[in-house]
């Protein structure tokens, strides 16, 4: 399946293909269906889908991640949500035991537990570019553990990680320095963040404001702005490009960043682009879609780009 799936992308003339969400730890990943990197022989069956997409012309990045609370579930195809420990199920962490709605209560972690998580990052990082990924991208949004420990609503830790911005921060950036440490410096690592909860009280675009620089400081390249994820009735305001404003507030602290969130049409794109609100636009849901979009996209703005040879009778601009 993550062969074809990928290979897609690659042949739909991608620039940057981001594999999905992968676990650092077992406990790490998000459903007992998801891929993870804290073996060798894991980042090994990647191999084969980065050397495809390069061969193909398109870039590899990979998202590294924990679920924290938000883990522990089923495929989103199954008749239920939570995995049972005979379905392959596990006991839950977080920053604090509050639960995600719907969920079951974690456990709170440790203070070792949660020094040990840059190292458990780092690992995955530094297995991932070994194999040939371009790019790594910790995920940092959408209610997954490092968001989990940004957001007082689901950090009521009283340590040296819990109550004061400064303190929320410190897993988040501490993670960033151990992963930067582990991959070349002509790696480009990304971090991808929820700009806002959508909830009063709860971590907002002043907050990723204020992180983006303490972001690049820590070595971070590229801020990839997403939202919510840690409360699941926020009303959220849904819209084509609703999340672009919160780009550009991060772009203007001097620190690249990209946009994402119904970016689904080739002159939305570029108009976005070309207004400086993003230095990139990343696409999911659209490329699902149609994993060609890239060079539809080319196509309709008029530019020439590479195709494979095999697609070439398709093209409407020739050369």
């Amino acid at each position: 399946m993550h062969r074809v799936h990928h290979g897609a992308f690659a042949t739909g003339g991608a620039g940057l293909i981001i594999a999905e969400a992968t676990g650092v730890l077992p406990e790490g990943r998000i459903s007992v269906a998801c891929p993870g990197l804290w073996r060798d022989d894991q980042a090994e069956g990647w191999r084969p889908i980065v050397e495809f997409a390069h061969r193909e012309g398109s870039r590899m990045g990979i998202q590294i991640s924990h679920a924290g609370r938000k883990g522990s579930t089923l495929a989103p195809w199954a008749d239920h949500v939570t995995a049972t420990m005979d379905e392959g199920g596990w006991e839950t962490v977080g920053p604090s035991a509050v639960p995600f709605e719907g969920y079951p209560h974690p456990r709170s972690l440790t203070s070792s537990e949660v020094a040990a998580l840059p190292a458990a990052f780092a690992s995955a990082a530094r297995r991932a570019t070994a194999v040939g990924f371009d790019v790594v991208e910790i995920h940092a949004a959408h209610g997954y553990l490092l968001h989990q420990f940004l957001s007082p609503l689901s950090n009521h830790r009283e340590d040296a990680y819990g109550g004061s911005f400064e303190n929320r921060t410190r897993l988040l950036l501490e993670v960033v320095r151990a992963v930067r440490g582990a991959i070349a410096d002509s790696t480009p690592l990304f971090v991808r963040v929820s700009a806002t909860d959508w909830v009063a009280g709860g971590w907002d675009v002043e907050d990723t404001v204020a992180l983006a620089p303490l972001l690049a400081q820590a070595g971070a390249d590229l801020v990839d702005v997403s939202s919510g994820g840690t409360i699941a009735t926020a009303t959220i305001p849904v819209g084509p490009g609703y999340q672009v404003d919160f780009a550009r507030r991060v772009r203007a602290t001097g620190v690249p960043a990209s946009a994402v969130g119904l970016i689904t049409e080739p002159l939305q794109a570029e108009a976005i682009l070309e207004r400086g609100d993003a230095d990139a636009v990343m696409l999911a849901r659209a490329v699902l879609r149609n994993p060609r979009w890239p060079l539809a996209a080319a196509e309709s703005l008029g530019e020439v780009v590479h195709w494979p040879v095999q697609f070439e009778r398709a093209r409407t601009i020739r050369r």
